[in-house]
């Protein structure tokens, strides 16, 4: 009885912001029917197994696992101090955990069944039994990974990276997106899911793929368990702050969150590694062939038949960029609000505060601009290295202010789902030459458009011929910056006005 009450209360919690319920449905739309069709030309141009109907039907169990994990791993952190409570009152520690992670499958099962009915209504299912056990064990081993994240890893930016790193290293380098078939690669958590869900041959021996899936399922839930039990034992510190000039209050502020960060090592790790694997492991896998790519050269534009095998790394490194700056600008700014609050009360001009803000925020998306700068340039040549630097960084403010203006509006848990999906609509789909030679007309309204089109030209010719592609990127900063200002202002309209 009380377990069941404690599920009912968590779910419902979850579902307070009714945000997060249109996401449980909007991220199986994008995923399943508005991304399917380019995913599987991906997955042509990377020599993956599952192609065609097979590749999109992988794609619910894909977007079932992505929002099971991104629920859980919010049940379980935004928790902690909840739960902690509860058993110095006297709840058993099984009991609490048992209700998580039931309310968790909860969420998992509501993802799940999202996705087969968006799968359903774009092409139907050819096999329902199968797909439907295989994208609840892809929302099972996910939701399994979620606890374990959220309840060894504090920082929400960490936390949702990690998340991500690890998503995408399953989805874009399994058998459904990639060719490679190494000791490695079988590894990953849904490499067998994926091959039991669509019926596609492992091409290996040893035991059978339902076997192995059972298993992943079964160690990631009962691994999830008993993180989550273990961490919801008690006992935890507490960590511990003048009115100077305008120029002494920036460098107080921007010091402070640099202490801040100091203290979360995984979070740099994780801004420097995620670009790196992305990028190294794009060029390591994609296959030498001809595709079709709408360039402009000395004013004229061109259609030139390229290498997706040269420019796939270079054309990653803005997808690992805006996505990062996205969610760091998601919790990064969430997580300023009551400190910005105190500071302002203290004496903080208002300026400052927002200044402080928004400089922090964009450190954390230089961050992964330099490191997938750096790594692109192990295996990849820029035309106009100059060009194409900027234009990473115009993409790195972009998605860093995105990120600023949606988390105070849906939440940390809806902009976890925003941080990811619009990058990966805008630009792993809607502006990606590896899946068209210019982008569809709905694309060049996204806020990508005028950034990647100035790096595609940095990237791969010998002239600049951008201008109009700059300034529109240009102006996207702008409005974005003007809209996270408004909002600033917004939220501090409460606030007494500093001197």
């Amino acid at each position: 009885m009380t377990t069941t009450l404690l599920v009912r209360r968590f779910v419902d919690d979850y579902l307070r912001n009714r945000a997060n319920l249109v996401f449980l449905v909007l991220v199986p739309v994008a995923f399943v029917v508005v991304a399917a069709p380019a995913l599987a030309e991906a997955g042509r141009v990377l020599g993956g197994a599952g192609g065609g109907a097979p590749l999109a039907t992988i794609t619910a169990g894909w977007t079932a696992g992505f929002l099971a994990a991104t629920a859980m791993y919010f049940q379980v952190s935004a928790a902690r101090m909840t739960d902690r409570r509860l058993v110095i009152s006297g709840l058993p520690r099984r009991t609490l955990v048992t209700a998580r992670m039931s309310a968790g499958a909860v969420l998992a099962f509501v993802a799940g069944v999202a996705a087969l009915i968006a799968l359903a209504a774009r092409n139907g299912i050819d096999q329902p039994w199968r797909v439907v056990a295989g994208t609840l064990m892809f929302a099972a081993i996910y939701l399994g990974f979620g606890a374990i994240v959220g309840a060894t890893v504090r920082n929400p930016v960490n936390g949702t990276v990690l998340l991500m790193f690890i998503w995408i290293i399953d989805v874009f380098f399994g058998p459904g997106m990639s060719g490679a078939d190494s000791p490695v690669i079988r590894a990953l958590p849904t490499h067998f899911v994926s091959l039991w869900t669509v019926n596609l041959p492992p091409g290996h021996g040893g035991a059978s793929e339902l076997v192995w899936s059972l298993v992943w399922t079964g160690a990631a839930l009962v691994g999830a368990f008993l993180v989550v039990l273990q961490t919801t034992s008690v006992g935890r510190r507490r960590r511990a702050a003048q009115v100077g000039s305008a120029a002494a209050q920036l460098r107080s502020g921007l010091r402070m969150a640099w202490r801040g960060w100091h203290r979360t090592p995984v979070l740099w790790a994780l801004l420097a590694v995620v670009p790196a694997v992305f990028i190294w492991l794009a060029d390591a896998i994609t296959p030498h062939g001809s595709a079709p790519v709408g360039l402009r050269e000395n004013g004229t534009a061109l259609t030139a038949m390229l290498d997706p095998a040269h420019m796939h790394a270079g054309t990653m490194a803005p997808i690992a960029v805006g996505s990062l700056a996205a969610i760091a600008g998601v919790f990064i700014g969430l997580d300023a609000r009551n400190a910005d609050q105190r500071l302002a009360l203290a004496g903080q001009r208002r300026w400052v505060v927002l200044a402080t803000r928004l400089g922090t925020v964009f450190l954390a998306a230089g961050v992964a601009t330099a490191a997938s700068l750096a790594v692109t340039a192990t295996v990849f040549e820029a035309h106009q290295w100059g060009v194409y630097i900027a234009a990473n960084a115009l993409v790195a403010m972009t998605y860093a202010l995105i990120g600023v203006v949606i988390g105070p509006i849906i939440g940390r848990v809806s902009g976890a789902f925003v941080a990811f999906l619009i990058p990966f609509i805008d630009l792993g789909i809607g502006q990606s030459p590896m899946l068209q030679a210019q982008p569809e007309g709905w694309a060049e309204y996204l806020p990508g458009y005028g950034s990647v089109r100035v790096l595609l030209d940095g990237a791969l010719t010998d002239t600049f011929d951008e201008t109009r592609s700059l300034l529109l990127a240009l102006a996207w900063v702008a409005a974005l910056a003007l809209a996270a200002i408004m909002l600033f202002r917004h939220e501090r309209a409460s606030t007494p006005a500093s001197a």
